[in-house]
């Protein structure tokens, strides 16, 4: 577990989001289940999930822009998330994906997973404005 978790939002945090690790570069967050992010018995529910996909899509986003030297506000265009399986009473990984980084648009791709990367429980596209901040 990295301690780089005092950089996620309260929100996140409150969740009880953390950061796993990296991979390649990119960051891998995680969330257990508890009675906290329970939807209906023995399930997660799907705000927690969305923002558990958020979390992660931003995180490659700011790790990818600290790493060019660039520190925009990000502000979401939208967010679309697909529920695919239902999040059982197990931890949840989440990575992103960047398809897209212009000078004020990037787009980003993100799955959750929980046994099995290849069978996704959720995933999220997000369009961000990243615009100038004013000094």
């Amino acid at each position: 577990m990295s301690d780089n978790n005092s950089a996620l939002t309260p929100y996140a945090q409150s969740l009880g989001i953390a950061i796993h690790g990296d991979e390649d570069g990119t960051p891998v967050l995680t969330v257990d289940f508890s009675a906290q992010i329970e939807g209906r018995p023995g399930a997660f529910h799907g705000g927690a999930t969305s923002g558990l996909l958020e979390t992660a899509g931003y995180a490659v986003l700011r790790k990818t822009l600290d790493r060019e030297g660039r520190n925009p506000q990000l502000k979401p265009i939208n967010i679309t998330v697909q529920f695919l399986s239902t999040g059982k009473q197990k931890t949840t990984y989440a990575k992103g994906r960047i398809t897209r980084l212009g000078r004020r648009n990037a787009n980003v791709s993100v799955e959750a997973w929980q046994d099995d990367r290849d069978r996704p429980i959720a995933t999220a596209i997000m369009n961000i404005l990243m615009a100038d901040r004013e000094g």
